[in-house]
């Protein structure tokens, strides 16, 4: 049976350890021949450069090969007018593992459901993106150390942010942990999202004024407002660049916080806070080749590793 990677739902605390343990092998021996004679093929229907790359820096790092497709919408017989689920059918045979990046919510489940080889959810639309979450949380402990009793803010575009949302699942599993929902109200957090972190215990405070967080925060999210998941252009400008990290901003944080973005950005962290060390989102998009190469072989290999939960 495939193991399928497609909502943080799947992923325990046990598994979050499992794998960052993993990454940081991986981090300081980043080459190796433990893929050698696999193939990943990353299926991505929408615009990417850190997710496709990095999983495919991870794969060859790890002696494997990729095939891929950069635009699946416009260069694949999706253009024709073929469907997710014939695509996966054709594409699980000249593969070990899928990497799909879709505009649609659901698709990956739907890949899931007809292959036979394991999918990868590397982003389904507004839905989910679990690989980015765990790359982010990585981050936050590397940076910060234990998750518990951290006060993580969610700012810009919650309603649309696919990371956002994985992340909050993953946040849940610790203990004593506080998150401040930061947007204007058009773009606010759905409330699935706020209904699981309450049943988690996850203490929520929902504000559309940035500096209510900045001082009370460990980790400031940013996010850009994503204007392909709006259909009216107004829609767009009532909400871009309301919310704006600068140095002004960066005045109000602690010392010991950080500012993280999965990026990539627009206006809204000024290029004037990248020299600031509390700045992490660079650092952040370098850990994404160890997370998704301890993924891969979570995925791919992991009868070979030694712990009995696997």
């Amino acid at each position: 049976m495939s193991r399928h990677l497609i909502r943080s739902q799947q992923i325990d605390r046990q598994l979050i350890d499992l794998l960052f343990s993993r990454a940081v092998e991986l981090e300081l021996n980043p080459t190796s021949k433990i893929m050698d004679g696999k193939i990943m093929a990353t299926l991505f229907y929408e615009p990417s450069t850190r997710t496709r790359l990095s999983f495919e820096s991870a794969m060859i790092r790890m002696g494997g090969q990729v095939i891929t497709t950069e635009n699946a919408r416009e260069f694949s017989s999706a253009a024709k007018g073929e469907n997710i689920e014939d695509t996966i059918r054709v594409v699980q045979n000249y593969c070990d593992v899928v990497v799909l990046r879709h505009h649609e919510a659901g698709a990956a489940k739907r890949a899931a459901a007809v292959s036979g080889v394991p999918v990868i959810n590397a982003g389904d639309g507004p839905g989910q993106h679990p690989t980015q979450a765990l790359v982010d949380l990585y981050t936050i402990q590397r940076e910060l150390g234990p998750v518990d009793g951290l006060t993580v803010a969610m700012v810009g575009d919650l309603l649309n942010g696919r990371t956002v949302r994985s992340l909050c699942y993953l946040l849940s599993k610790y203990r004593d942990v506080t998150v401040v929902m930061v947007s204007p109200p058009q773009v606010r957090m759905k409330e699935d999202i706020m209904e699981h972190l309450k049943e988690s215990g996850v203490r929520t405070v929902v504000t559309d004024r940035l500096e209510d967080a900045l001082g009370i925060a460990d980790v400031v999210y940013q996010t850009r407002v994503q204007k392909e998941r709006f259909d009216d252009p107004d829609d767009y400008a009532a909400v871009s660049g309301k919310l704006v990290i600068d140095s002004a901003a960066m005045s109000m944080m602690k010392q010991k916080s950080i500012v993280m973005h999965p990026l990539p950005r627009l206006q809204e962290i000024a290029q004037e806070v990248d020299s600031d060390p509390r700045a992490a989102y660079f650092r952040q998009a370098s850990r994404a080749v160890p997370v998704r190469a301890a993924i891969l072989t979570w995925i791919l290999e992991s009868e070979k590793w030694t712990n009995p939960f696997f």
